[in-house]
């Protein structure tokens, strides 16, 4: 699918093609979906477990996590093919690192002969259509965002930003703390649990944030062909795809005013504007101590996985700190970089505090360079904490409030061990 250019179809042709990325889409938002309870069960289970055998906090479990979800620090056999190429490839490399516009470096570097050429094509054919943040067609993909894709090669190339830690001794030492007749069950489940963390990340990169971009890129194609109907070819992004068709193959559709609103309602609003729940408050779950050993231990490793998943600090922020939880170890000192979202990424440089509201998957391929994570919202299972501990960097989630008290520039201390961070000034 990839491999079609939309802006060469004829418009019976490209109809047919927004219809075959819709059912693509919806298909692999399935596929996504059909992996939650894999990436969450057994991570949860092994918590519940080794939480009861040894009394140690939750963010020194997932700990034990880190290293086994290359994909979450942008990790994937072209990215190492690209590494290698760049290795034996002086001109290239200086190519990469020249001044210039950041698209017309890649097209260059795409178009070279011999291995370097094939393996940037390769890795840009991976990750250039995938969305960067969050799942909706109206988000930028990578390959819209050249400066930022530039500088993730940069850093991936010259091996920067990621920190290797000893995780064997880590699991040692909780090992340790294991009575001796659980020790066996806890390699298993630490076992499974590892295995199972990196579906946490895969499932959207492998599935609908990249056919999300392909819907995104032939909606745009849509809207590039019907120009003259539209205030801005953008606002093809916010048609339904009965009006997109419609409009496509000259059968109607929404009028340039009607679809211009509503790019216009969508840009002043945020989830941020969106209620919290809707209808009553719903009951507290079931005791699970009544239910069957089996299903009871299933209930609670669930239960106790979407609680890290989702759930931010409760404790109260203070002038100067902010109180989250330590999802990645180590402590940092640098200056803040408020992200708003993925049109400024361009703008974080070696050594920057990510603050933002939260990471999706697909924010892994662009930060290679940073020195600590801080979010809003999310807990120690969330993508920023995943994200943050397989670069090895200091990480503080769910603080509730850095968005809205730390401003773009201010230095910063990432306590990733208490969880905590301070603002400098």
């Amino acid at each position: 699918m990839q491999a079609i250019d939309p802006d060469t179809l004829a418009d019976a042709d490209l109809v047919a093609y927004l219809r075959r990325c819709r059912d693509h889409h919806a298909a692999m938002i399935t596929q996504h979906m059909r992996f939650t309870a894999a990436a969450i069960l057994p991570v949860g289970d092994f918590l519940a477990h080794v939480e009861d055998w040894t009394g140690l906090p939750p963010a020194e479990l997932l700990g034990l996590m880190q290293g086994a979800s290359t994909v979450s620090s942008g990790g994937s056999e072209e990215m190492e093919r690209m590494k290698e190429a760049f290795a034996k490839d002086p001109s290239a490399r200086a190519a990469l690192e020249a001044d210039g516009d950041p698209a017309q470096i890649l097209a260059d570097l795409r178009s070279r002969g011999g291995e370097t050429g094939a393996a940037i094509a390769g890795y840009l054919d991976l990750v250039g259509n995938r969305l960067i943040d969050g799942f909706d067609i109206a988000e930028p993909s990578a390959i819209e965002l050249p400066g930022a894709l530039i500088k993730a090669i940069r850093g991936a190339i010259s091996g920067e930003g990621r920190a290797n830690r000893d995780i064997d001794a880590q699991i040692a030492r909780v090992r340790a703390q294991v009575p001796a007749e659980h020790q066996k069950q806890f390699d298993e489940l630490l076992n499974e649990a590892r295995t199972n963390y990196r579906l946490r990340d895969e499932r959207g990169v492998y599935s609908d944030i990249w056919a999300s971009g392909l819907m995104r890129r032939a909606a745009l194609a849509a809207g590039r062909r019907v120009a003259g109907q539209l205030a801005n070819p953008f606002h093809m992004l916010d048609a339904s795809l009965d009006e997109m068709c419609a409009l496509v193959a000259g059968s109607g559709g929404p009028s340039a005013e009607e679809l211009a609103t509503r790019a216009a309602y969508r840009a002043a609003h945020t989830a941020k504007d969106v209620p919290t729940s809707l209808g009553p408050v719903p009951p507290p779950p079931p005791d699970p101590s009544g239910l069957p050993p089996a299903a009871g231990r299933l209930m609670r490793a669930v239960t106790l996985a979407l609680g890290h998943l989702f759930g931010s600090s409760t404790t109260q922020n203070e002038e100067s700190v902010l109180f989250g939880l330590a999802a990645s170890r180590g402590v940092y000192e640098g200056p803040a970089r408020r992200v708003a979202g993925p049109t400024e990424f361009g703008r974080i440089v070696k050594g920057d505090v990510l603050v933002t509201e939260s990471t999706t998957e697909a924010f892994n391929i662009l930060l290679p360079l940073l020195g600590g994570i801080i979010t809003d919202n999310g807990g120690l299972l969330s993508h920023a904490a995943i994200v943050a501990r397989e670069y090895g960097i200091p990480g503080v989630v769910g603080t509730r409030e850095a968005t809205g008290r730390i401003t773009d520039g201010m230095r910063v201390r990432v306590d990733g061990d208490a969880g905590e961070v301070t603002v400098l000034g």
